[in-house]
Parts: structure tokens; C-alpha cells; sequence
């Protein structure tokens, strides 16, 4: 038997000693922080308050006993004295409590000869017994992938973690107060699809048993939003999962967390305006500043933000003239850059996928991307025969949201998604496919409207300064353990 299993079955030895280890109810009349905040005040009206946490440390010293333990607000000390416990049922705490257990601990406040904030223990009560140890050392911090296997021991010893998903929670939040001010209306859109659209991505399949179709984990809620701009909505948002059968690496992850808004009778330049606005707010709101660190580098949220043509960015990091190569000529020489062609990709994802090597890891502070090549997103208004009615918002070399102005011409939709087709049958799969019923909706008219994406997993990345999504995924995904 191994260490680890022997420490467990002396801890199960320990757990049939007590009556209840893990009691229906608990009783709490302060939380850590609450005390440590008002404890000279508590400590003076001598009144008696029950904690309740986990266990940290345990220091005895014959008939005393120190320990520290916490809750989700704070860490607090305490101290069991013999003669004021009596023997049993001090001798009872020293045998059958251990570091991990979950204690309630009735005393009153004090603060020791080294001024530190101490509850005297008077009563207690195990309210859940922990049967593995915590570990002594973490050594999560560098086994990356034992970390994101074991994240509520991650959560446990490294506060730091706790903190950036704490931001993560706070950005949600003002996001969603920031679009409940403008008047946008939160919904939810189905996440099983029969089919799959809004963004160009390789699906999820599934099947209901019940009906025997086969269905798609959504990789955009967007086809269904704008069918509620047809349905007499202005402004409507939603945060949600999506998700997409692609690569894993430090941007992306199969299932994502994504805010998609559209704002009828508003164009991509007015929503740039608001884009601004969003992020300078809700980070001041959450961060109190603008500014970030990532990665050794100052980056400034600060509006106004710099815009710059895709194809001015193409021919500045490529030589590339988009307007004066065709097709079979771009393809060559993005091979000569050594990048890999998706098989049927058109000119303008060929475009894209030299962009997104060569210029985007380029841009550091959040910079507006405008006017990608007509033929890269099918959804969107064109403003000439080349150029998209559109733009990226890049941060930190990475594309945190992407938007534009909203084809609403059926007939046009109807041929974009035929020319989709083509494309996805000659290979490209990650063309958008033909939806019949959303063409048939904007045949019922949808107003000119803006819409817009959020990587909320990116976002909140950079502004964490981490490595990877995986930092700030709770669970991400991950391959099954040999």
C-alpha cells in the first residue's frame, strides 16, 4: 500500500469515530472577513461568533493548539486550550481532525501576545472530513497539465488563480451592465442546430434519438440573433458557449465562451464607437484603470484606438499588393511564406491566413483592423467590389472580436451561400453553410444593423496576462489520462 493509500484509510479509520462527519446543517454567524474587518469592535462586546473553513495548518503545543483556517473571504487563526475544551473533547479534536478537514468553531476574538487576530475555540464541530491530504508542496505550479486536471487544488494554493477568475466573473458582469444601459435585451439561442452557421468554423456533430436527426453544437448564436432583428428587436445580446472542432493551442479552445450582440439601424462604424466605449468602461469599472501589463508590455484600452486597413497591414508586413494578385498567384506565395493552404479556401481566406501569420502577431495595442477582402465573411456588407463593411479588434497579437455591418439583402445572402456551398464541396470545410430558413426570414426584411463578437476566454487572457485560454478556462478540455 502506498503512502498516499495509507494516509486515506487512516483518515476513513478516523471519519467512523465521529458521529456525523458531514452534518445536514452549519451554523455561521460571520464570514472570515467580516471579523477581521470589525474585530476590535467584536472583540470588545466579548461576543461569541462561529466561523466556519477549512484547515490549514495545525501547531500544537501540549495542551494548546493553533491552527489556521479559511473560507472563501479570508484566513483567520484559532486556538484550543485543554482546560477551556475539557481533556475529551480536546483529545478528540487532536485524533480525528486533520489539514483539509472543514471545521465550525464557536469562541470569541482575541489577539495574541504578537498581535495576531485569533478566535479561542469554546465548541466545534467537524461539517465535512477530508479523506485525501492536501498536498505539502503544489507541484501543480509545474506540471501545467496536473493543474488543469486537479483545478480546485490549484484553486486552493495559488490565490493568484482564484484572482484571475474572480476578474473573469467581474468582466462578465459589466459587460452585461454596460449592454443593459444601452438597451440591448439578453436572450438565449438554441446551442443544438440542425445547421451550423454564422462564423467559419468545422462543427460538432450529434443525433437526437427522439426525432433521428442529426444536429450541431453551435459555433455562433448570430443566425438566430438576427432572426430576432426580424422579429422586431433592436438590440439584443447573448453570452454563451459555442463551440468548434478545431485545434487546440494558446488562443483557441473547443468550447469558448462568446458575447455576440446586434444593434439594428447602426453601421460598423458607429458600433467601432461603442466597441470603445465598452472596453474603456467596463475595465475601469473592473480594473480601475485602462492599462495593462501583458507579457512585459504596457497596453492602453484608452480610447481613441488606431484603425488600419487590412490590405494596407497586408503590404506592409508582405509586399503583398491584395488588388494586383489573383488567386493562383496569392496561393503561391503564401507556400513560399510556408503556409498551409486550407484545401478550396478562396482568395480572401488565403489572404486571411497570411494576415493572421505575418501581420496580426504584429499588433499589440488594440487597434482596429477595418475593411477585410470581399469573399472572407459571407454575412457581411461589402462597401466596394473588394472590401467588407468590417472590422477586427486585435489585442496583444491575438483577434478578440470581430464585427461588422450585417448583410440584410436575401437575395444576395441567397448567393453567397450557394458560392459557400461550392466551396465547401470542393474541400473548404470550413465554408458556411446553406441555411434556407434564415434567407427565408430576411425575405420578411431585416433592418441595417451592426453585429458583433466577443472572445470573452481572450479577453480576459491578455487581461490576466496569461499564457493560454487554459488559464482561464476553469475545466478546459482535456485529453484522458494514459
Amino acid at each position: 500500500m502506498s503512502t498516499s493509500d495509507e494516509i486515506r484509510q487512516n483518515r476513513i479509520e478516523k471519519r467512523k469515530k465521529i458521529e456525523n462527519p458531514y452534518p445536514v446543517s452549519v451554523k455561521r454567524t460571520h464570514r472570515i472577513d467580516e471579523v477581521l474587518d470589525d474585530f476590535n469592535k467584536l472583540q470588545a462586546q466579548e461576543k461569541e461568533v462561529v466561523l466556519v473553513g477549512r484547515i490549514r495548518t495545525i501547531r500544537s503545543h501540549g495542551a494548546l493548539t493553533f491552527f489556521d483556517f479559511e473560507d472563501g473571504t479570508g484566513r483567520i487563526q484559532a486556538m484550543f486550550a485543554q482546560d477551556r475544551l475539557g481533556e475529551k473533547n480536546y483529545q478528540f479534536f487532536l485524533d480525528c481532525f486533520d489539514m483539509g478537514d472543514f471545521i465550525e468553531v464557536r469562541g470569541i476574538l482575541f489577539k495574541t501576545k504578537r498581535d495576531e487576530k485569533t478566535i479561542e475555540g469554546r465548541d466545534f464541530k467537524m461539517i465535512a472530513k477530508s479523506l485525501r491530504p492536501l498536498p505539502e508542496k503544489w507541484h501543480g505550479l509545474k506540471d501545467i497539465e496536473e493543474r488543469y486536471r486537479k483545478r480546485y487544488l490549484d484553486l486552493i494554493f495559488s490565490p493568484e488563480v482564484k484572482k484571475k477568475f474572480e476578474v473573469r466573473s467581474a468582466l462578465i458582469k459589466e459587460i452585461r451592465n454596460f449592454l443593459d444601459k444601452e438597451g440591448f435585451f439578453e436572450v438565449e439561442t438554441p446551442i443544438l442546430q440542425t445547421i451550423y452557421g454564422g462564423a467559419r468554423a468545422k462543427p460538432f456533430k450529434t443525433h437526437l434519438n427522439a426525432l433521428d436527426v442529426d444536429l450541431f453544437l453551435r459555433i455562433s448564436p448570430e443566425l438566430y440573433l438576427k432572426r430576432l432583428l426580424v422579429g422586431g428587436f433592436e438590440k439584443v445580446y447573448e453570452i454563451g458557449k459555442c463551440f468548434r472542432n478545431e485545434g487546440v493551442d494558446k488562443f483557441h479552445n473547443p468550447d469558448f465562451t462568446m458575447l455576440e450582440f446586434y444593434w439594428a439601424y447602426a453601421d460598423y462604424k458607429e458600433l467601432m464607437k461603442l466597441t470603445e466605449e465598452m472596453f474603456e468602461k467596463v475595465l475601469k469599472k473592473v480594473l480601475g484603470k485602462t492599462e495593462i501589463e501583458w507579457g512585459g508590455q504596457k497596453i492602453n484600452f484608452k480610447k481613441p484606438w488606431e484603425r488600419i486597413e487590412f490590405f494596407a497591414l497586408l503590404e506592409k508586413y508582405t509586399g503583398i499588393k491584395y488588388e494586383d494578385v489573383n488567386e493562383v498567384a496569392l496561393a503561391k506565395k503564401a507556400k513560399e511564406l510556408g503556409i498551409e493552404i486550407l484545401k478550396g479556401a478562396d482568395k480572401a481566406n488565403i489572404a486571411d491566413e497570411i494576415y493572421k501569420k505575418y501581420c496580426r502577431p504584429k499588433i499589440i495595442q488594440p487597434t482596429f483592423v477595418i475593411h477585410h477582402p470581399y469573399g472572407f465573411q459571407p454575412l457581411a456588407k461589402n462597401i466596394d467590389q473588394e472590401k467588407l463593411a468590417s472590422f477586427q479588434v486585435v489585442v496583444a497579437g491575438a483577434e478578440v472580436v470581430n464585427a461588422f455591418s450585417e448583410l440584410n439583402d436575401p437575395l444576395e445572402q441567397e448567393k453567397r451561400f450557394k458560392e459557400q456551398e461550392k466551396m465547401f464541396k470542393s474541400g473548404f470545410e470550413e465554408a458556411q453553410r446553406s441555411d434556407e430558413e434564415f434567407v427565408e426570414a430576411l425575405e420578411y426584411g431585416m433592418p441595417p444593423a451592426a453585429g458583433f463578437g466577443l472572445g470573452i476566454d481572450r479577453l480576459v487572457s491578455i487581461v490576466t496576462d496569461s499564457d493560454s485560454l487554459r488559464e482561464v478556462i476553469l475545466f478546459p478540455l482535456m485529453k484522458k489520462k494514459e
